[in-house]
This record gives C-alpha cells, sequence and structure tokens, in this order.
C-alpha cells in the first residue's frame, strides 16, 4: 500500500505550474499598455477587485467622469484571479474578528456587509457577469476534538448577530460531506458563496469599459507626484515605452505590492498562499464525498484548509502553508513551493481517502496583502487627492466592493455615513521596521504551528499579541 506521501507525490506528478482559474480558453485577449501623455479625472491603480469596482462605481456615480484604469499585468492575474472564490458578507475577515475588533460597531458593520453582498449579486446580474455565482453557504468544520467547543461557540456567535447557522455533529456533517476527520461543523445558510474569481475580474473590466473606462494592461506606475490641484502618474510599458497622465484624483488597489505611498508599505506585508486543484471528479468520485449542497468548506485551526467545488466539478484545496518570505520578498519564482504543495496534498488524502488516485491538474501560488488586524484600511494621501484600500488577508473576494466604495467616498462623498465607522476610520498598525519586522513574523509563524500542534494552546507570544489587539492566525 502507498504511503500518503507517495500518494500525494504521484497525484501531483503531471501537475501544471499555473492558476487553474486563469487557465481557460476564455480568458480575453491582451490589451494594449498606455503609451503617451494623457488626461483623466480619475486614475486607478490596479485591475484587480478593488480598482475594478472602484472603475465601476465612480463611473456609474457620474458617467461623464473619465476614468482610467492601469494594470501592471493582466486583469486580474494577482490576487484577485488567484484565490479560492469564496464569496462572504463579512467585511471584517469573520464575524469573530469584527467583535473582537469592532464591539461597539459590530452590528453596523454585519449591515453594511449585508448590504455590500447585496449589491455586488445586483451589479453581477445587471451587468450579466458570468462569475459562475452559487450562493452555497459554508461549512465549518472541526477536524480535531478541541476544536468542537470552538465552532460550537461560533454557530451562537452567528445566530446571536442574525445568521442562520447549526450546528451538525459528526454524523451530520459526513452525510453532508463525506471526510472521516470529521467531528463536528456550523452550517452556515446566509452571506456565503462561491464565484470563480478570475471571470468576475474579467466581466468587471468588460462592465467597466462598457462605460467608457479606458484599461492599460502591462502598463507599470513609476511614479506618482504632485502637480499644481492635481495629480501625474507616470508609467512605464512592460514592452518599452512611457506614459503620462495628469488626473484629478487617484485610488491604489495594488494590495501586497510596494506602494509609492509608504503609510501603505509600513501597515501591508506581503504573505503567500498556496492551492491546489484536482481533475474533475468522475460522478463516482463525487457521490463517494457527496457534497450535493457543494458548500464552501474550511477548518478550523489556527492552520486552517479552505476548500470547494468548481463549476466542473474539480476540488480547489488551499490554505494552510501561509509563507512570509524574509523582507517581504516578492517575485513571481515564489508562487510555486513544492514542498507546501506536496503537503497540502497528504493533508488532501488525509481528508478524502476515499478519492486515492484521483490527480492534480493544477498548483500555484499568489500573494496577500496581510494586515495586523487582518481586515481591510483605509487612507488617503497628497492632501486628499488619493485614496487607498488595503490588508484585505485573503477574504476580499466580497469585501474589495466596499473597499472601493469606501475610496470613491474619501475622494467625492465627504459627508458619507461609511466614512463615520471605526473600521475605516482607525488606521491599521503599522508592522515594526526590518529586522524586527522579519523576526517577528516568523516568530509568531512558528507560534502558531506550535498551538495547533498542541490543541490550540496559545503560548506567551500569542497570548502577548492577543492581549494588544494584534491576534494570529494563518
Amino acid at each position: 500500500m502507498s504511503t500518503r506521501a507517495e500518494m500525494a507525490a504521484s497525484a501531483l506528478h503531471d501537475s501544471e505550474p499555473t492558476v487553474m482559474w486563469l487557465d481557460s480558453q476564455d480568458r480575453p485577449t491582451e490589451v494594449d499598455p498606455l503609451s503617451g501623455a494623457i488626461e483623466a479625472d480619475l486614475v486607478v491603480v490596479g485591475a484587480g477587485y478593488t480598482g475594478l469596482w472602484a472603475a465601476l462605481q465612480a463611473k456609474e456615480d457620474d458617467p461623464s467622469r473619465e476614468v482610467v484604469i492601469i494594470e501592471a499585468g493582466r486583469v486580474g492575474e494577482q490576487a484577485s484571479g488567484r484565490n479560492g472564490g469564496f464569496l462572504s458578507a463579512t467585511l471584517t475577515h469573520g464575524l469573530e474578528n469584527g467583535v473582537a475588533r469592532f464591539p461597539g460597531q459590530i452590528d453596523r458593520l454585519v449591515e453594511a456587509g449585508r448590504r455590500n453582498l447585496d449589491g455586488l449579486i445586483a451589479s453581477v446580474e445587471q451587468h450579466g457577469i458570468d462569475a459562475r455565482l452559487e450562493m452555497t453557504g459554508n461549512l465549518v468544520v472541526a477536524d480535531a476534538p478541541w476544536l468542537v467547543e470552538g465552532v460550537a461557540e461560533f454557530v451562537d456567535l452567528l445566530s446571536e448577530h442574525g445568521e442562520q447557522a447549526e450546528l451538525l455533529d459528526a454524523a451530520q456533517t459526513r452525510a453532508r460531506l463525506d471526510s472521516p476527520t470529521y467531528l463536528a461543523s456550523a452550517s452556515v445558510r446566509t452571506g456565503e458563496g462561491l464565484v470563480d474569481p478570475a471571470r468576475l475580474a474579467w466581466g468587471l473590466a468588460d462592465a467597466c469599459r462598457s462605460l467608457g473606462v479606458r484599461v492599460h494592461e502591462h502598463t507599470r506606475m513609476t511614479d506618482l507626484e504632485r502637480s499644481g490641484a492635481g495629480m501625474v502618474v507616470s508609467t512605464a510599458g512592460t514592452a518599452g515605452g512611457s506614459g503620462r497622465i495628469r488626473t484629478h484624483a487617484v485610488i491604489l488597489g495594488t494590495g501586497a505590492f510596494v506602494s509609492p505611498v509608504r503609510a501603505i508599505n509600513r501597515r501591508v506585508v506581503p504573505v503567500y498562499d498556496y492551492v491546489l486543484a484536482t481533475e474533475p471528479l468522475t460522478a463516482r468520485q463525487l457521490a463517494s464525498i457527496g457534497w450535493q449542497g457543494r458548500e464552501g468548506v474550511a477548518d478550523t485551526s489556527n492552520q486552517f484548509h479552505y476548500y470547494r467545488l468548481s463549476s466542473d466539478d474539480r476540488i480547489v484545496w488551499g490554505g494552510y502553508d501561509a509563507v512570509f518570505h524574509n523582507w517581504g520578498r516578492l517575485d513571481p519564482s515564489l508562487d510555486q513551493r513544492p514542498e507546501t504543495h506536496q503537503k497540502l496534498a497528504e493533508h488532501f488524502f488525509t481528508t478524502f481517502p476515499q478519492l486515492e488516485g484521483l490527480r492534480f491538474s493544477h498548483r500555484w501560488g499568489g500573494v496577500i496583502d496581510t494586515s495586523t488586524r487582518f481586515a481591510v484600511g483605509f487612507g488617503t494621501a497628497f492632501d486628499g487627492r488619493v485614496a487607498y484600500a488595503a490588508g484585505y488577508t485573503g477574504l476580499g473576494v466580497g469585501a474589495t466592493r466596499f473597499g472601493a466604495e469606501v475610496c470613491v467616498d474619501l475622494l467625492y462623498r465627504p459627508d458619507s455615513e461609511l466614512l463615520e465607522l471605526d473600521l475605516v476610520r482607525k488606521r491599521l498598525v503599522p508592522f515594526p521596521p526590518e529586522p524586527i519586522r522579519t523576526a517577528g513574523i516568523q516568530y509568531t509563524r512558528r507560534a502558531i504551528a506550535h498551538a495547533d500542534a498542541h490543541q490550540g494552546r496559545r503560548g506567551p507570544w500569542l497570548r502577548l499579541l492577543d492581549a494588544v489587539g494584534l491576534g494570529f492566525d494563518s
């Protein structure tokens, strides 16, 4: 009999080192980079979700507004097209995190999240975006005895704040999705769904263009400077050439990548997340695990896994081994990490041993913009001419629409009620400077792994971080 490690290695052997969502014949053709000098009312930097939603909302608010998006690579190519496609109403990276950090306004934030999700669904329908949207709900599973109590408490918390959730025991959970590891779960029926993340990004870009927004790919911002009452954005094309945009305002949706606004760089660090996708399951394989409700799934360890079915019945399996490379290193070569993909594959077959023989078709990684509060933060620069949102920490498929709306409000609607929310008003706590930053993050990662190996018991370092409001998980 093969060992778990051998099963995993065999299943990974022929997998493609590329993002499954982006590996599609339907991927839009590339668009031309910016060349020469132009003018605009608003420049949006970054064609991920934040930038695309911001451009769409700004143009819908004022159709006469000249809006330009510039993107260093291709639309949706980074975090927005690489994630698991979990669509959630939460704006605070989960209700538990929101209650811990914004207890006085949590009900307002929950309601704002519901309105945001409703608005997102309405926009997808209005613009005919084929995002493969499924409002499936989620299963939050306990796969170790010490996690069962936490799942029960989570159900109570969700119910307290108006969500529909039910505690399932081991047998009830396995009737929904069959794994020998499951001991209990929270079945969350409201505020949770799934999308094809790349198709959502592509559809948003098409919607922007249909309203007259100009989109330029392969156009990297090289400088951002004040010019009279406005701003000038200088650019370089990846294949040569340069551009210059004179504009009244700028929105930065650059995520984890280095920004010309130093306040962002102090408050966000890049963490790599890794993902696998299987070949499509046969009807027999799918029947062996159930999953008729097609819910998104996550476990509740500090180092947690997330997984879901794609529209063609592949299992997308990611998480667990969030990796910070020393000094915040960013490099395309880091999108592949064989030791992490091997570990994920072994965990997959531990969870679903009945799928032995199933192969992985794709393996990839991508960088997440992580903040000290694990939820988005906001700010302005250049005397209010530049607005930004950053720090979503991996649960931004829905929250980015809210983040974009806040950025538009910061520039154009200073009386917006959204700007009164503590989530918006309170600045992200910065990470310490290097080398303390790298040392602290790497020590914290080891402490998290140690806690998971010892029934969740958080040692002195993690308790200290909890006490100062920097509670940490993967």
